[in-house]
């Protein structure tokens, strides 16, 4: 059995049985995404292109998740506005009515960028932060440039913090994710960002010594590398 969100996108849903273990489809469409925010060329963006990649990191054979990933693209980030068509690749066999059509490609939407700032697994979030902006309103460029040092000091923080907001948005506790507006996670009670919030603050007020010694007990209790 599954706890899945109302909405399509399945980023995050996971088995109710296996603890926080995602499920297949929320893989594929993490990984989907994680394909078309990075410096993929166009052949590897069609739908067999990202098919192809998925299997080989997975090795297994890539006709088998084609259909999914299928699926994935036509009935939930097309739809939803995710990913859109990038351009089309000639065909050199084929009926010649698909010949003179071509393959799709797909690129990431800015609404797409904004989903992938909130995956692990995407790994240019710098780049892909900065092109948010550049399509960004000027109501959306509130927390531009917090974020954008924030994510070159402590990128796990700054992770979170879109994952926060694409979740709430898959769970349906805010209506959309565009206009961006950090502003709708102030109406959800989230422990974590809390608890952030409250060290942070008394981080602010402490002594240098203070300072140290917290610092000392953190790095005690949290490896490195988490």
């Amino acid at each position: 059995m599954k706890v899945k969100s109302k909405t399509k996108l399945a980023i995050f849903d996971t088995f109710k049985t296996k603890g926080n273990d995602l499920t297949g489809e929320a893989n594929r469409q993490r990984a989907i995404i994680a394909i078309l925010g990075s410096n993929a060329n166009p052949a590897e963006r069609t739908r067999t292109g990202i098919s192809q990649r998925i299997a080989k990191k997975a090795d297994i054979a890539w006709k088998n998740i084609y259909s999914g990933i299928f699926r994935d693209l036509d009935e939930i980030l097309l739809p939803l506005e995710i990913a859109e068509e990038d351009g089309r690749l000639p065909l050199k066999r084929g009926p010649k009515a698909l010949q003179e059509k071509g393959i799709p490609y797909y690129h990431l939407t800015k609404k797409g960028i904004l989903v992938a700032l909130s995956i692990t697994e995407v790994k240019n979030k710098e780049n892909l932060m900065k092109e948010f902006f550049s399509m960004a309103d000027s109501n959306e460029k509130e927390f531009k440039d917090i974020l954008i040092n924030l994510l070159e000091s402590s990128p796990n923080f700054t992770h979170s913090i879109f994952k926060k907001y694409v979740k709430a948005f898959c769970e349906n506790k805010i209506d959309e994710l565009l206009p961006f507006n950090l502003s709708k996670l102030s109406q959800i009670s989230d422990e974590s960002l809390i608890i952030q919030k409250e060290i942070l603050d008394v981080f602010l007020k402490f002594t240098k010594q203070e300072k140290d010694e917290a610092l000392k007990f953190l790095n005690k209790i949290i490896p490195d590398g988490q």
